[in-house]
């Protein structure tokens, strides 16, 4: 890691290409029922500028061969400041990469409740959605559909949990690719070669605008992406603009 360095960039992120929860999704039929976050009722007033956080989580199956367990990997950002990591092996032996994601999932969403109230405590403006990044797309769309069904028992609750907070409408889960999640660096070893133009380097090991590294073919797209947009507005957050479209 030489030359490591984080920059903290006070700025807000760009997620205007983020889609937002469709105003269709209604959890009123469902077991969650229509409510929203619980907001600390004793948190002082805000004061200064809002923070607009945004998270990324991914899960490793079977990483530690001798239990089976999977590892979860999970990175916090303030505005465009990587603030918080996290990386530990699940305590249970998941048989699915969508199990071993539900359970990363689920683990996410409780640091995210933590840094929101922490926030709020510390007289700060939240703004009101947090944007979660995952590369299971099975997963997500489970989690974000209302009437999705779960088939594996021993997963229910973290089934019924991470949906039952997605139901209160504040956190807009998307899928991204894995080459683009910065999470997956705390859950695989991946080659050098792998994360260095996507994640590490704009990251953890550019000094000044990182805009300067993109050229016409850093970043391309795999073709069976269609979240272009998504993955633009994860590059604005990073301050990284003009990436190229796959074919």
């Amino acid at each position: 890691m030489k030359h490591f360095k984080i920059q903290f960039r006070v700025d807000e992120p760009d997620f205007d290409g983020v889609p937002h929860i469709p105003d269709y999704v209604d959890w009123g039929d469902t077991p969650y029922g229509k409510h929203t976050e619980d907001i600390p009722p004793d948190a002082p007033k805000p004061l200064g500028k809002r923070v607009i956080l945004s998270h990324y989580y991914d899960a490793s199956l079977m990483h530690d061969v001798l239990s089976g367990k999977a590892v979860t990997g999970i990175l916090h950002f303030y505005n465009k400041t990587p603030i918080d990591w996290y990386c530990k092996k699940q305590a249970t032996s998941e048989t699915s990469t969508y199990g071993a994601e539900f359970l990363a999932a689920r683990t996410c969403i409780e640091q995210i409740i933590d840094h929101r109230n922490y926030l709020r405590y510390l007289g700060v403006e939240v703004y009101n959605i947090g944007y979660m990044w995952g590369d299971n797309e099975s997963q997500i769309m489970t989690s974000t559909v209302p009437h999705a069904k779960l088939h594996k028992r021993h997963q229910i609750l973290s089934f019924h949990y991470v949906r039952s907070i997605i139901s209160q409408g504040w956190i807009n889960l998307r899928h991204i690719p894995s080459n683009f999640n910065a999470s997956d660096p705390l859950t695989k070893h991946w080659g050098y070669q792998s994360v260095w133009k996507t994640i590490l380097q704009p990251l953890l090991h550019h000094q000044g605008d990182t805009r300067t590294l993109v050229n016409d073919d850093t970043y391309l797209v795999d073709g069976s992406a269609t979240i272009d947009e998504i993955i633009s507005a994860l590059h604005r957050q990073w301050g990284v603009s003009n990436i190229a479209e796959g074919e």
